[in-house]
């Protein structure tokens, strides 16, 4: 059987790869199947059952393309092993997220992590918020590891209020990395179980992966990038609205915060619930609510966090 079909997109190039790198790592999926291309058309020629799930995959390709900004051989590998595809991730959220450097996978372990998997794949903007121990802030950090290796983002930009320091870091010593240090070192620390410590070091040197306080995001456009806010519930709403509004093109923004953890002078003050109330109906932004039986550490931080809520 023959047949010929055209790609529905104004540069191929990005979809077939230079020099049809991608395009030729697709075909060693068919052998028997003989596919060739130019420009737009691909023609192809072989059992029709192997040309109608080659152009299965084709769309599926397509899709993946249509969230990143440019496709690799292992987005194809993804398509066959089912293992961090994104659309299994879009769909389930329970598939592979990353590897630690022992080779442990990392996937949801809860139903709520769960929704906020698939809330990242199908939306730019996602909230997730609920009470200590519940991965949140992990599985924030694991996404956008997988975005970096996958090359979906050119960088990981992870951000914290500085509240114990009043967002005045200037009389703390050393540079600006190691005046954040110890507000950020949760976020480091899942970091490192994801990536090797040498590498890690790399992508911090050369700007891959940036440390940056809150009060220092203003006035930056952040294209291409995964961006964590942790700790938002120590946010106002000046701060919160001047962080979303950094958003630039081909970005993912994540949000973790826990509202009975405010560090504020004021607790009234905390922009995160409020700021959530504002946008939560506008397409494209998701909230993910965790409570206590989400918690995935000790046994015993689940009937802590339920001790003291019934104090509050």
């Amino acid at each position: 059987m023959k047949k010929t079909i055209t790609l529905d997109t104004a540069d191929p190039v990005s979809i077939l790869g230079p020099g049809n790198r991608i395009l030729n790592e697709l075909c060693t999926y068919y052998p028997g199947l003989e596919v060739s291309g130019k420009g737009n058309e691909l023609s192809m020629d072989g059992p029709a059952d192997k040309i109608a799930d080659f152009e299965q995959k084709l769309k599926q390709l397509t899709a993946v393309r249509s969230r990143k900004l440019n496709l690799t051989v292992y987005d194809v590998e993804d398509l066959f092993s089912g293992i961090t595809s994104a659309p299994v991730l879009a769909e389930h959220g329970n598939a592979v997220i990353v590897h630690t450097n022992e080779g442990k996978a990392i996937r949801a372990r809860n139903a709520n992590q769960e929704r906020m998997v698939k809330a990242y794949f199908n939306n730019d903007l996602v909230f997730a918020v609920g009470p200590a121990g519940t991965g949140k802030t992990y599985i924030a950090i694991a996404l956008a590891v997988r975005a970096l290796k996958n090359r979906e983002v050119r960088r990981i930009i992870l951000t914290r209020p500085a509240v114990e320091a009043g967002e005045r870091l200037g009389f703390l010593p050393g540079d600006l990395k190691d005046k954040l240090d110890p507000y950020l070192q949760p976020l480091y620390d899942a970091l490192g179980d994801m990536i090797p410590s040498r590498k890690l070091q790399e992508f911090i040197a050369g700007g891959t992966i940036q440390i940056a306080p809150l009060a220092y995001m203003r006035g930056r456009t952040l294209d291409g990038a995964c961006v964590i806010l942790d700790e938002a519930q120590n946010t106002n709403m000046g701060q919160l609205k001047m962080f979303l509004t950094r958003m630039g093109t081909n970005a993912k923004f994540l949000v973790t915060g826990d509202a009975t953890q405010i560090d504020l002078p004021h607790r009234e003050d905390s922009g995160l619930l409020r700021g959530i109330d504002l946008v939560k109906g506008l397409k494209g932004v998701e909230c993910i609510f965790f409570d206590d039986r989400d918690i995935v550490r000790h046994p015993l931080v689940s009937k802590i966090v339920k001790a003291f809520d019934a104090v509050d």
